[in-house]
């Protein structure tokens, strides 16, 4: 806030041409005059003013493209070109950057953006099974930031695998309008899975590379109650599901967490609840495919009961399942290299029909994609 001359500065998304997600330094007059774009750049920008408020140093970035620097002054003008990074020897390892695409909703008229994985050895001759790595919100999404990243967790290790990896930020998330945002309030069970379905379906339609009728899906925390409810909700449209530390049922969670999406606890009069629409252990009796469920007993996020919920309904329903249980596992178990092998290979196994290596242990430039050819 520059009080002497009345101007605020600020960033924002969604006004400019391209990703709604990438983020801009805006200047306005405190009297909602002179709205003026600063960092001009098609790019998500990161902003580190001076202590002085008269220059800035403007990051952009891409998901394919690397960090730019530049010092501007508080007009916007550039200044100094201070830096590129430079990714040659990245590149010349082999790697190769997400592909970010676009879909359309479930009305068939809200536009969707996502990225997609695939292995550095693609063949469009070939036919992959399609996997989509899922956050459901309502905090954050499936893509995470629009920054370059050079890793974004194990995706691009996965595919390598042989598979086609997705990451879509469905209705229910952040960044976008506010009914984007609160599309499925009061319903946290959607999680944002019609889009994710939708989206991935245009995607085989756009590319007959992709196998559809072998779908996965995985995810750890809210995207394992995502995904768990996802091969339990549409058991005949995801085969393979690997779900971790997922909060199954948001009445056994934190209070500011499902009363802040779900609402508050209704009981009806014949017993039923507002919150059965998002209990994943109410649709056990609906698996069908592959489901693999992990959970650490020292998880200080999410209780593992929350697993357990489903598991005891699992049961009761006669359907076979597998479960991981991690002694002295805490809420993220994706920083673990057994729990992201047994994940592999799970979906390798399952959704490939493929044989993994029996207890692969993970070795420096090893290469990936021999484990099971």
């Amino acid at each position: 806030m520059d009080r002497k001359e009345r101007i605020l500065y600020f960033t924002g998304s969604g006004r400019e041409k391209g990703d709604p997600y990438f983020q801009y330094l805006y200047s306005i007059g405190m009297d909602g005059t002179g709205l003026k774009l600063l960092s001009p750049s098609t790019a998500n920008h990161t902003i580190s003013l001076s202590p002085s408020g008269e220059y800035f140093i403007d990051t952009y970035s891409t998901p394919v493209e690397p960090p730019v620097h530049e010092l501007r002054d508080k007009s916007g003008q550039k200044l100094v070109a201070l830096e590129k990074a430079d990714i040659s020897r990245l590149v010349k390892k082999g790697w190769k950057p997400p592909v970010p695409f676009s879909v359309k909703a479930r009305d068939s008229e809200t536009d969707l953006y996502g990225l997609m994985f695939k292995p550095t050895d693609f063949d469009p001759t070939k036919k992959y099974p399609i996997i989509n790595n899922i956050y459901p919100g309502p905090q954050t999404g499936s893509v995470g930031s629009r920054s370059f990243s050079a890793s974004r967790g194990d995706r691009q290790s996965l595919a390598e695998l042989g598979f086609i990896v997705v990451s879509i930020d469905a209705m229910g998330t952040p960044m976008r309008s506010k009914s984007f945002h609160a599309a499925y309030y009061g319903n946290m069970g959607d999680n944002g899975l019609p889009d994710q379905i939708t989206g991935m379906k245009q995607l085989a339609e756009r590319f007959p590379w992709i196998d559809i009728e072998r779908a996965g899906i995985y995810g750890g925390s809210g995207g394992g109650f995502a995904s768990t409810d996802a091969i339990l909700r549409y058991p005949d449209f995801f085969k393979v599901a690997v779900s971790s530390s997922g909060n199954h049922d948001n009445r056994n969670y934190e209070d500011d967490w499902g009363e802040k999406w779900q609402g508050l606890l209704e009981t009806n009069p014949d017993g039923t609840t507002s919150y059965d629409n998002q209990a994943n252990q109410l649709l056990a009796k609906n698996l069908k495919g592959r489901l693999l469920l992990a959970h650490g007993m020292m998880d200080s996020n999410v209780p593992i009961y929350n697993t357990l919920l489903v598991v005891k309904e699992l049961i009761k329903a006669n359907k076979d399942f597998d479960l991981i249980i991690f002694p002295d596992g805490g809420h993220g178990l994706g920083s673990g290299s057994y729990w992201m092998r047994r994940r592999w290979d799970y979906f390798v196994e399952h959704l490939m029909g493929a044989v993994p290596p029996k207890e692969y242990k993970f070795k420096t430039g090893s290469s990936v994609r021999s484990r099971f050819q």
